[in-house]
């Protein structure tokens, strides 16, 4: 594919990506998160992958710039998860 192609389908991606997570309703943004966090930990995988089966250092660190990247993603959205969890539970009384 040429240059143009790929940056076609990238603009696309990003347009859908963003009207799509912004007409979420609030009932589903539990599911939403869990399913980004999933594709965040596939997106690892195929970092250590590619970062591995490099030959040049640049393609190792952007490798391991990307697992950087997708940790964070993944530790927040559990931690976003978690939060808004805790704000259904019932509280306890003493």
């Amino acid at each position: 594919m040429d240059f143009i192609s790929i940056l076609s389908v990238f603009v696309l991606a990003c347009f859908v990506g963003y009207y799509v997570v912004w007409s979420v309703t609030p009932a589903l943004h539990t599911p939403l998160m869990a399913v980004t966090n999933a594709i965040s930990s596939v997106i690892i995988v195929g970092a250590l992958v590619a970062s591995a089966e490099a030959g040049s250092i640049a393609a190792k660190v952007l490798g391991l710039l990307a697992v950087v990247l997708a940790s964070v993603n993944i530790f927040g959205g559990f931690a976003v998860t978690e939060r808004m969890l805790a704000m259904y539970k019932k509280k306890e009384r003493k």
